[in-house]
Order: structure tokens, then C-alpha cells, then sequence
């Protein structure tokens, strides 16, 4: 299995949206900027959030992107399987064809592996990355960073 910048971005975008956005819907720029990811990237993973349902857009001043349910209700097998990414380790995509038709020699271990892999994510919610430590400092982190990129940018104007 091989888990490809369209799952990783949407899982770090929504983590993103879920730390940001409790005051107030947040711009995808913003996040653009704090992830540094393609903006035209995101509206295409946001695209497939909102109709996965999982975000809702808020149009107007002040507007962007809020969770369209609490955090800790959002796992990240979820995410990854909205924005069209598979959690499968077979070569066959699971339908077990993989050797003429048939489930090749290792087809069951592959399976189980893609099973624990699933349950794994599926077990771990936004709101449980949301409470770790190391997530909040990183988090602070790019705060701290943008307000100096907006602060520098101000200045040099």
C-alpha cells in the first residue's frame, strides 16, 4: 500500500481546518500557506470533503471552511477514503484476481495487512490529533510563522 500526497494533504489539511477553525471558517489560502500546499490542490481535496460531507463552505467576509461535525466524530480512514484514496495492500484491489483470476499465494496476507491498516485509522479521530502535545506545539508553531510572514510582507509594502 502506498498512501500518496492526495491522503496525506487531506488528512493534514483537515487537521489544519479542525485546530483553526473553532472561532471562525477558515480561508483554504491560509491553509495553503501554513501547509505549504498547492491552493488549487486543496480546492480539489476540499471539493471531495465537502461532498464526502465532511466540511461545509461559508461564503462571504470572513468566510471558508468549517467541520461539518465535531472533530473527535471524524476519523482518518475516513478522510483518506473521501478524497478517493484506497487503504488496500493487494495487487488486485482486494477482489482477489490477483494470479489468473485468482487470489495469488500471498493475497490473504496482503488482505489481513490492509484490514489492520484500515481499522488502524478508522480507530484515530481529528479530535484525538487535535489532544496530542506534539501536534498543538507544531500547530503553534506555524502560528507563530505566518503572523512573521505577515508581518514581513506588511512591512516590506
Amino acid at each position: 500500500m502506498r498512501l500518496t500526497t492526495k491522503g496525506r494533504y487531506a488528512v493534514t489539511a483537515m487537521l489544519d481546518l479542525a485546530y483553526h477553525s473553532s472561532k471562525r471558517p477558515v480561508a483554504l489560502t491560509d491553509i495553503a500557506k501554513r501547509q505549504d500546499i498547492s491552493l488549487s490542490y486543496l480546492e480539489q481535496l476540499f471539493a471531495k470533503l465537502r461532498r464526502a460531507g465532511m466540511v461545509t463552505g461559508v461564503r462571504g467576509p470572513g468566510g471558508g471552511y468549517q467541520l461539518s461535525r465535531p472533530a473527535h466524530e471524524i476519523n482518518i480512514a475516513e478522510i483518506i477514503t473521501a478524497v478517493d484514496e484506497t487503504l488496500d495492500s493487494t495487487r488486485c484491489g482486494g477482489k482477489g484476481n490477483c494470479q489468473n483470476d485468482q487470489p495469488c499465494l500471498t493475497h490473504e496476507l496482503w488482505m489481513g495487512l490492509s484490514e489492520q491498516i484500515r481499522a488502524y485509522l478508522a480507530g484515530i479521530s481529528l479530535g484525538d490529533l487535535l489532544s496530542r502535545h506534539e501536534i498543538q506545539q507544531v500547530a503553534n508553531r506555524q502560528d507563530r510563522e505566518m503572523q512573521g510572514v505577515s508581518i514581513g510582507e506588511e512591512s516590506v509594502n
